[in-house]
């Protein structure tokens, strides 16, 4: 039977009910008294030389505080990458500097080239409008090859080039690559492009600063996803400011999805103008202005193939990539195309030789960082297509040939540097098979024909790393920053509990989660815990949320600081009960002296910690809170099987998705409704991502999807029920909640399945199709059908 409560049971998301009734406190909700507003004027081109920028006349307009440029900012630091990657001939990449404002040129539609501080927005705005520029328009670089042409304009006159780097992983001896696909049976080649992608989220960027001139502190709130990280980029390399003078809150956050990651140069501005104008400082971003701010996701373009042998075993994959980073770099972004999307590669299979080759660019286009995924994504994808259009030339069933080379035996060294700890793949592809009945497809496919609609199968594979540890190893790979995390658990008089977490919220479902894990150690009810994130100056330090890291590190860092609760709890405990403490059992939330009936509950344990009467003074200090830091020892791998049906209709090129089935493998669960939904929303994207999403620019740098008119998001008809399961568990070794983590999953492995799909039922049309580039819209569907 389904659990009630605790680890396992589907606990209602305590969260939701200020959600849903409006109650949430989101950044944009908060206003400091007299506070200015902000309003950044951005560039309209692309690529270009600042010549001068007039602000006389818009700086006497009614209202105005102050306006910034770029020349305010000399000698203050700039934007920072958090990971240096190292090139295949072992040099640093090149890394060109972030201005806050623009200085000396604009490098991207939306570059801010200064910053009006106004008594209201629109006093803001109206001033900014008055702003006369001079810039002299340079050539813009978009497309990723050109940009890596000799003689390409360059982004960034001091660079050498406009490749940041040349970075390979796997086998390194070309004669040994070339003997691989000289010697295959069969080689399978696909170009494939990963589409650019605009994250979202249901909330817009947002970010207030504020100063006091009394204490010479300052406070930022802002939509971020890890305040402490935010904290420390900004003063360690952007402002230069004492860390235990800056407080940063992200109070509700309206969805990440990875875009919210990063410091952007807005949260530095405000900070810096706070102080400067010696008032608080708030900027709200527009939709439009996030289409142009935000970083963005993906955009790859990739050749890979695979080498089989004559019995149709993979024995080589080579992949040779162009990754756009955009006209600067951010937080991540060196990262996700390396070691986040390169490591993946060998997916769930034991292919001996594996050679990746990425080509990151800089080009005339708004930054690209991690999204939903973040590199695992593109890794899905390409591997996943050129799998299935291997089983088309091979004339073989695409399931069976991913068993036949499907991982067995853990753990399991890639050629790629990673150690898969466990995974069962042909117990979730059996899973998936019962979930999606693909036995029955054949009889629905008919159905299909009768109607005049083509009926397509699409299914795929997908395994990803998750909670990227350890430090020591990330920190010699390039990061800058250590990947543990950290909890704090207060125990109050009466029992009940805070507990100060790194990780933070927007979305998924920590403050109903970790409550359950807490409770179930102790035995204590879940309404009892309460959970305290995203705001600096309450907890001890975390490294945020992303890359599905909540349960699996700060998670364990919570647990960690929970057995210490407990074992300083049983030495009170001990004590009241007159016993050793190693004869103690804590069980449903009281001690007992094992082997016999004497007892004493959690709550007067508690009590007597902070009203010492009949305490241990002489072992033990008053008081029950204890903080653990984590770092694991490896990443965690989830894994999982999905498989897509669609209908296309020849006449228009339409895809509709009409069945969708996900068997995923988590480890062990915390709580299945949450898990459902995480699941449930990353397939969303990944159809959308699939079927419509698409940001593009035209050959001047020009954003030409720079709104809803322009750029399809998926809604409510454009996805359909899905089947989800994900009892195939093997979990995690390296973890003490054996958790692998579920927010990306459904992102990574869904676009595969949709693609797949689609050219499966354009084939059964009588149409040798062998690939057609994301968003497969009406469009590109006709098309390919008509020639």
């Amino acid at each position: 039977m389904p659990k009630d409560s605790g680890i396992g049971a589907s606990s209602k998301r305590r969260e939701d009910v200020r959600f849903l009734t409006g109650e949430g406190n989101y950044t944009d909700d908060i206003n400091v008294h007299g506070q200015a507003h902000v309003y950044f004027l951005r560039s309209d081109i692309a690529h270009g030389t600042i010549n001068s920028i007039g602000t006389e006349a818009a700086a006497g307009m009614p209202g105005v505080v102050r306006i910034f440029t770029g020349a305010d900012f000399e000698g203050v630091g700039g934007i920072p990458c958090g990971w240096q990657v190292t090139d295949r001939n072992g040099e640093p990449m090149q890394e060109p500097p972030h201005p806050i404002l623009a200085q000396g040129k604009v490098r991207h539609v939306g570059d801010p080239i200064a910053a009006v501080v106004a008594e209201t927005l629109e006093q803001a705005r109206d001033a900014a409008e008055a702003i006369e520029l001079d810039i002299a328009e340079l050539p813009a670089v978009v497309d990723m090859k050109a940009a890596a042409a000799e003689g390409s304009t360059k982004v960034h006159d001091d660079l050498t080039s406009n490749i940041c780097y040349d970075w390979v992983l796997g086998e390194t001896d070309e004669q040994v690559v070339s003997d691989t696909f000289a010697n295959a049976a069969h080689v399978t080649t696909l170009d494939l492009v990963n589409n650019r992608l605009v994250a979202n989220p249901m909330e817009p960027r947002v970010a207030v600063g504020d100063y006091s001139r009394g204490t010479d502190e300052h406070t930022l709130y802002t939509t971020s996803q890890n305040p402490h990280v935010i904290r420390l980029l900004m003063c360690a390399f952007v402002l230069g400011l004492p860390e235990h003078k800056v407080r940063v809150v992200a109070p509700d956050v309206g969805g990440g999805f990875g875009t919210k990651i990063f410091h952007y140069a807005e949260e530095a501005f405000v900070t810096f103008a706070a102080k400067a104008c010696n008032r608080p400082v708030k900027w709200t971003a527009s939709r439009s202005e996030a289409f142009m701010s935000d970083a963005h996701g993906r955009d790859h373009v990739t050749t890979i193939e695979l080498a089989l042998d004559g019995d149709n075993n993979f024995i080589g994959l080579r992949t040779n990539t162009h990754a756009n980073m955009g006209a600067y770099l951010s937080t991540f972004s060196s990262s996700v195309p390396t070691w986040l999307h390169g490591t993946l590669m060998a997916g769930n299979y034991k292919t001996p030789m594996i050679q990746v080759n990425v080509k990151a660019m800089f080009t005339n286009t708004v930054p690209v960082d991690a999204y939903r995924g973040a590199g695992r994504p593109e890794a899905t994808f390409q591997l996943e297509r050129v799998i299935d259009k291997a089983a088309r030339e091979l004339g073989v069933d695409p399931i069976a040939l991913r068993r036949q080379n499907f991982i067995t035996e853990f753990p399991y060294d890639t050629p790629v540097a990673l150690t898969y700890d466990t995974g069962d793949y042909n117990g979730t592809m059996d899973k998936l098979e019962a979930a999606a009945d693909i036995a029955g497809f054949a009889a629905r496919k008919a159905e299909s024909e009768a109607n005049g609609k083509l009926r397509g199968l699409g299914v795929n594979c997908y395994i990803e790393a998750c909670g990227i540890a350890p430090s020591n190893i990330v920190g010699m790979l390039g990061a800058r920053a250590g990947l543990y995390d950290a909890a704090t658990v207060r125990v109050n008089a009466t029992g009940s509990i805070s507990v100060m977490v790194g990780a933070h919220s927007h979305g998924q479902g920590h403050e109903t989660a970790f409550p359950q894990v807490v409770a179930e150690m102790i035995g204590i009810d879940e309404s009892q815990v309460e959970i305290v994130h995203g705001d600096t100056s309450k907890i001890p330090f975390g490294m945020g949320t992303y890359g599905s890291r909540s349960l699996a590190v700060c998670g364990s860092a919570m647990v960690r600081a929970t057995e210490k609760i407990i074992n300083k709890a049983k030495k009170i405990a001990a004590h009241l009960l007159e016993a050793s403490d190693a004869d103690i059992e804590l069980k449903d939330g009281q001690f007992t002296v094992a082997g016999t009936d004497k007892s004493v509950a959690w709550g007067d344990v508690t009590l007597t910690a902070y009203v010492p009467h009949n305490f241990p003074l002489e072992d033990i200090e008053p008081g029950l809170e204890e903080t653990a830091f984590y770092d694991p020892a490896n990443f965690t791998y989830p894994a999982g099987a999905y498989a897509c049906e669609v209908e296309v209709d020849p006449e228009t090129g339409k895809v509709t998705i009409e069945r969708f089935a996900a068997a995923d493998d988590f480890g062990n669960i915390v709580n299945p409704m949450i898990v459902d939904g995480q699941v449930h929303g990353g397939i969303g994207q990944g159809i959308g991502q699939a079927l419509l999403e698409n940001c593009v620019y035209d050959d001047n740098g020009q954003l030409l999807s720079a709104s809803y008119m322009d750029y399809a998001m998926p809604r409510a008809d454009d996805v359909p029920f899905y089947t989800v399961d994900h009892s195939s568990q093997t979990p995690c070794t390296h973890n003490p909640l054996g958790v692998k983590g579920c927010g990306e999953a459904g992102a990574i492995g869904s676009p595969p399945a949709v693609v797949n799909a689609v050219i499966d039922a354009l084939q059964s049309g009588g149409k040798d199709i062998g690939h057609i580039d994301m968003p497969v819209s009406p469009s590109r569907v006709w098309a390919a059908m008509n020639g």
